[in-house]
């Protein structure tokens, strides 16, 4: 049996009408990482939420960190998590030499 592969779900304002923001990302995510990941699901909710988690592991909260991720960063977020020794080519950040 394949071990499963992990599951990015992102929580959207409805109110705010951010489902378009949401599938624009889940398509970006589904893209980059078509090959790490094993869904990426989208879930309405209301209060201005917009909270993204890789298998119920908080990686951004829209209120915590008073705001959006542009989408370079959240593909950081969730190479970091799922395919760290991946590289991301130009959404790369540069290499810490400190």
């Amino acid at each position: 049996m394949k071990p499963m592969k992990p599951t990015v779900s992102i929580e959207y304002c409805t109110q705010c009408r951010w489902l378009l923001r949401a599938a624009w990302m889940a398509q970006e995510l589904l893209t980059t990482f078509e090959d790490e990941l094993g869904a990426v699901s989208l879930h309405p909710g209301t209060g201005g939420i917009f909270h993204i988690a890789i298998d119920g592991r908080e990686i951004w909260d829209r209120k915590a960190r008073d705001g959006f991720p542009d989408i370079k960063q959240l593909k950081q977020l969730v190479r970091d998590a799922v395919a760290p020794e991946r590289s991301l080519g130009h959404s790369d950040r540069p290499a810490d030499h400190g």
